[in-house]
């Protein structure tokens, strides 16, 4: 089993920033990237970036410029910096553990792989 834990939303203007962290514990051995999601209210769950262990990281075009992401594998926890923050940035956002091969994340499936998220809300 792995347990991943989400701390760091919140409330911020439009413009602002803050720093998502993602701590990963248990059966983590098999995993080699870890990404961000969010989901919008009725909107699908997106990719928004990832990062492999050896420190490839990807970002959906929305995000590119303003956001990055990181990891401290002795710590096994992954960070979401984003800055300029934007009223449509507003969702809950997810870690998830998963795999990357051959220019590929492949998303971590069932409960276990996915942190409860939490809530980053933008205002205008």
């Amino acid at each position: 089993q792995v347990q991943l834990v989400e701390s760091g939303g919140g409330l911020v203007q439009a413009g602002g920033s803050l720093r998502l962290s993602c701590a990963a514990s248990g059966s983590i051995g098999s995993i080699n990237a870890m990404g961000w999601y969010r989901q919008a209210p009725g909107k699908q769950r997106e990719l928004v970036a990832y990062v492999t262990s050896d420190g490839t990281s990807n970002y959906t075009d929305s995000v590119k410029g303003r956001f990055t992401i990181s990891r401290d594998n002795a710590k096994n926890t992954v960070y979401l910096q984003m800055n300029s923050l934007k009223p449509e940035d507003t969702a809950v956002f997810y870690c998830n553990a998963g795999l990357y091969y051959s220019g590929t994340y492949y998303p971590g499936i069932g409960d276990d792989y996915w942190g409860r998220g939490t809530q980053v809300t933008v205002s205008s």
